[in-house]
């Protein structure tokens, strides 16, 4: 899961713009999607100077810090929270052995522990899954984020503000310091962000199905890519992210 987000303290106004895993990138490998861009460049800090690149090529700029979120943090993060309050969107049912994945979890407004968390955000397929596949499952992200980030903003976290840094910091690999981190939590809590100044957008963008060399003459030999619409995108980069 990739997000692009920028948050204007000055004003009070943030924007969070999912990239999705299936964005066509110009790489010389065969399968070329946005997803693979970190690890076939060796992950580590190898891998995201890749991934800057590529985000470059999409909007115009690199950005300033990088957050790798590895997937236990989620739950962790959310455990450190006391849960989550989220109107889980539909019923999930999912089993894969091969990943130790099973998701069951049912449809409407409960409070999420952390590994019920990590289930709704991951949850894609399946008997009941999203007939729009990743995009559908984008769209449950960025409301349980928006859920998150409501409940993380009440004024009386500001006593654990330090605590959740903490633990922020424990949790994920940045390059953000413990000090800039505690900064943008205090601007966000005290100079009052609040959700509805939070913007969630995906970025716009049309499915492609292209032939791939790797699986020729097999069931998926066409793979599922997204492309930029490139005059939206531009529009939406000049209004929400223009640095």
């Amino acid at each position: 899961t990739m997000l692009l987000a920028s948050y204007d303290v000055t004003n009070q106004k943030a924007t969070v713009m999912s990239i999705p895993r299936d964005t066509m990138v110009n790489v010389n490998w065969d399968v070329k999607k946005i997803n693979s861009v970190y690890n076939m460049n060796g992950g580590g800090d190898k891998g995201i100077k890749a991934l800057y690149q590529e985000i470059s090529q999409l909007v115009g700029f690199e950005p300033d810090y990088q957050v790798v979120v590895e997937w236990e943090a989620v739950g962790e993060i959310v455990d450190a929270m006391g849960g989550v309050h989220f109107d889980v969107p539909r019923d999930m049912d999912y089993e894969d052995p091969y990943q130790d994945l099973s998701i069951h979890i049912k449809k409407g407004y409960q409070k999420l522990n952390g590994e019920q968390a990590m289930g709704v955000i991951r949850f894609r397929d399946g008997a009941n899954g999203y007939s729009n596949g990743d995009i559908g499952r984008i769209e449950t992200q960025q409301a349980f984020l928006k859920a998150v980030l409501e409940q993380m903003l009440q004024i009386q976290n500001m006593t654990k503000i330090s605590q959740f840094a903490k633990v922020f910091q424990k949790n994920v690999t940045t390059d953000l310091s413990f000090q800039n981190i505690l900064w943008f939590a205090q601007k966000a809590i005290l100079d009052g962000l609040k959700v509805e100044n939070v913007n969630f957008v995906t970025m716009p963008c049309t499915n492609k199905s292209v032939w791939s060399r790797s699986f020729a003459g097999k069931s998926y030999q066409f793979q599922s890519y997204v492309v930029p619409n490139t005059e939206e995108l531009v529009s939406v980069v000049n209004e929400y992210f223009n640095p």
